[in-house]
């Protein structure tokens, strides 16, 4: 996690984080632990936790999907934001990764919240429909191989409640989906469920430029 915002002045940025910012040994351990790792930089910035935490309050929510552990830093602002006897499932592919998440949940007492199921996360969520769990979850946030967004959109959506909400990461992929010049398979990818987002009725829509852009959908 880096102390930056590229669509943010770093004066005014700073500012953000020394005003606003309610951190605690817990967190920020956990950033500097990640940040030394050689993929440090794609953990979600520490504004960025505390804003889910809210939404997360605001919206009542009790049950969430996480589609990309890493070493659990949304994880454990979900889950920390989430009621006593709420739930997180958690998708992600790495144990050496999720390993790191497992030690600072427990640390924060959060650990119960959270079922982690390691595997391909389309056939974890697959699963989930196919059980009967549909409409069944509050909250959802992707931040995972980008390639297959557009495929976690459609899962995730299928598997929240009316009224429940969607945040996906990176969507503004370092200012790059503004780009005309940057025709990348990611940066397309990213472009088009952008836009595509916008034009969903499923939801209502809101592309916010904090961490590195999130888009947030409410389900209609």
């Amino acid at each position: 996690m880096s102390r930056d915002n590229a669509f943010i002045d770093p004066d005014l940025y700073e500012y953000i984080l020394s005003t606003t910012l309610r951190d605690d040994p817990v967190l920020s351990d956990l950033r500097e632990e990640t940040a030394g790792m050689s993929e440090g930089r794609m953990q979600i910035s520490a504004d960025q936790g505390q804003f889910m935490g809210m939404l997360v309050k605001l919206s009542g929510a009790s049950r969430a999907i996480e589609v990309g552990v890493f070493t659990g830093y949304s994880s454990l602002c979900v889950a920390r934001a989430l009621p006593e006897d709420g739930l997180l499932v958690a998708c992600d592919i790495s144990v050496e990764y999720t390993d790191v998440a497992r030690r600072y949940w427990d640390r924060a007492g959060v650990a119960a919240k959270i079922d982690l199921r390691i595997g391909p996360a389309m056939e974890t969520l697959d699963r989930m429909i196919g059980k009967g769990e549909t409409g069944n979850f509050d909250f959802a946030f992707i931040d995972a191989d980008k390639l297959n967004y557009p495929r976690y959109y459609d899962l995730c959506l299928q598997l929240l409640r009316s009224g429940g909400l969607l945040l996906v990461d990176n969507a503004l992929w370092g200012g790059h989906v503004a780009d005309p010049e940057r025709t990348d398979d990611i940066t397309a990818t990213l472009r088009e469920l952008n836009g595509r987002a916008a034009r969903d009725p499923r939801v209502e829509v809101s592309l916010l430029p904090i961490g590195d852009g999130v888009l947030i959908a409410r389900k209609v």
